[in-house]
């Protein structure tokens, strides 16, 4: 599960493969008395209670913690412990494309932040063809899936309601682009095709989990190249 609270990923991590030297700061989950001070880079929680659990993510949503830079939670069962924070949210389905022109990346300008295209699934539609109508949307391109790259999840708060999105992210390459134009409802001021380099500087103005997306993409491409 890659998920991501307030734009901090959160990791899942077995008791078996758990590794001290990654992490600055190493918490008991047994001790509740957690404050946000201590959240500051790497942090690891080891075999968090319900309590606990509840408690530091009701702190990453309500304070900016400028300091954290992830949050790893050691558990016997992966399983259980997700099956927990689901249980907090509601979820909501989306999906989305990181599209390419040759050796170039579709990125879009919306609300001050680099981002790619996606959006909410709607009822019945299936992640493949949700994620091709919100690019052509968006975009005003017509695309052609590749392939799967993988799926995020991403927590916000919407009339109250704390929301926690699942986006499957598809690789797709542009059939058409002589009529891209970005969909001023839904806040998309730019539409450019970037290089690798360029993507990684303009991503450095984005949100952790499109990063996240960019990498697994590139690490999939090189995959198939058998770099």
């Amino acid at each position: 599960m890659n998920l991501f609270v307030n734009d901090k990923p959160v990791r899942f991590v077995s008791t078996t493969h758990y590794q001290t030297a990654r992490y600055d700061v190493k918490l008991d989950g047994q001790n509740t008395q957690v404050k946000a001070s201590q959240l500051q880079g790497n942090v690891v929680v080891i075999e968090p209670s319900v309590l606990l659990l509840y408690k530091l993510f009701t702190l990453m949503r309500v304070k900016k913690l400028k300091k954290l830079i992830s949050l790893t939670f050691i558990t016997p069962s992966k399983a259980d412990m997700i099956k927990v924070v689901k249980s907090q949210f509601k979820i909501v389905k989306a999906a989305g494309g990181l599209v390419s022109k040759g050796d170039q990346i579709l990125l879009m300008y919306r609300l001050k932040k680099w981002d790619l295209p996606k959006g909410k699934l709607d009822k019945d539609e299936k992640p493949k063809a949700g994620a091709i109508r919100e690019v052509e949307e968006e975009c005003n391109i017509r695309v052609k899936v590749e392939k799967k790259i993988c799926s995020t999840w991403h927590t916000y708060t919407q009339n109250g309601n704390k929301i926690l999105k699942k986006t499957k992210w598809y690789a797709m390459t542009s059939l058409d682009d002589s009529q891209m134009k970005p969909q001023a409802e839904e806040d998309i001021e730019q539409l450019i095709w970037v290089d690798r380099t360029q993507a990684k500087v303009l991503l450095s103005n984005s949100y952790e989990s499109v990063r996240y997306v960019f990498e697994q993409y590139y690490k999939k491409q090189k995959a198939l190249q058998g770099e």
